[in-house]
């Protein structure tokens, strides 16, 4: 869990953030489509894909790659895409089973038809590493239980009840493939459904940040871990938009830790605390040049 300091932190960004978001919604689209090929990267790369970012933006934006990549990973960042692309499109709505398994079968579609778009069933039964995900015959009436627990507002903080929703579901496990992926665009439709942007869990740091917590998880049920996580990143993401809507220059954070005699090891820290309004493009962590650090303000 998050204490109430970052709770007003987060609560401060966002009320900035729609403050500069009016008048600049073409503008804030295109950051988000811009992300794209990163939220894809990345979302892909945490299921063992082997395309790297410069892959996926290539296929992306329609070019051929110089090396033989699987046809179905192309279809992957492909799918990703198009439904990244969709969620912008959408207005708020209930989160419901016709609409995730709408979204599952776009995520799915050209790679396995037969599982496109439905929950497991029969003796379709799934198991990633230890873990072996819900017996397929109580598979829709668990996300049925989960939706209605969270459309129910039965967890008050709209980020924890995100991620009780991501943790339960990636345990239930409830589709043949697709599931972690399923999972983390529904992060990013149920907060711009609150009115955030989305985030980016990052495959760099899956096994220190992202998978311990389902481990925990399923051994505790608590959730608390996904909520910090998600913090930061909602936070980075937050900073991002402020920052590009505002900023006269943006530069690499080590340029800026140097201009302002911080060691670029500190900064970096303080990036990922998110103690200080860097984020990450193309998985570099940026800033605003005429950022002053806190310690030296007067």
């Amino acid at each position: 869990m998050i204490n109430q300091t970052t709770k007003d932190k987060i609560e401060l960004l966002h009320q900035r953030y729609l403050i500069l978001a009016k008048g600049n919604d073409s503008i804030l689209k295109e950051i988000t489509l811009a992300e794209i090929p990163e939220m894809v990267y990345n979302s892909n790369a945490i299921e063992n894909s082997t395309l790297s970012l410069e892959d996926t933006e290539k296929i992306l934006s329609g070019g051929s790659l110089a090396r033989n990549v699987n046809v179905r990973e192309v279809y992957e960042a492909k799918n990703l895409a198009k439904l990244t692309e969709m969620l912008l499109e959408k207005n708020s709505s209930l989160l419901n089973i016709k609409l995730i398994l709408n979204l599952h079968k776009t995520l799915l579609n050209n790679i396995d038809d037969t599982i496109a778009g439905r929950f497991r069933s029969g003796k379709e039964w799934v198991r990633v590493g230890n873990h072996l995900g819900a017996n397929p015959q109580f598979v829709p009436a668990l996300i049925q239980e989960l939706l209605d627990n969270y459309n129910q507002h039965k967890i008050i903080y709209f980020l924890d009840a995100v991620a009780h929703f991501h943790a339960e579901f990636e345990t239930i496990h409830p589709f043949v493939d697709g599931n972690g992926r399923m999972g983390r665009v529904l992060i990013n439709l149920q907060l711009m459904n609150e009115g955030f942007p989305p985030i980016i869990i990052q495959n760099k740091s899956k096994h220190t940040e992202y998978y311990p917590l389902f481990t925990q998880y399923q051994s505790t049920m608590k959730f608390g871990g996904f909520t910090e996580l998600f913090a930061l990143l909602l936070q980075e993401t937050l900073h991002k938009r402020i920052t590009i809507l505002t900023a006269k220059k943006i530069i690499p954070l080590a340029m800026w830790a140097k201009q302002n005699g911080i060691k670029p090891n500190i900064a970096a820290n303080k990036a990922k605390r998110q103690t200080i309004p860097a984020f990450r493009m193309r998985e570099k962590w940026m800033i605003a040049e005429e950022y002053i650090p806190t310690e030296t303000k007067s």
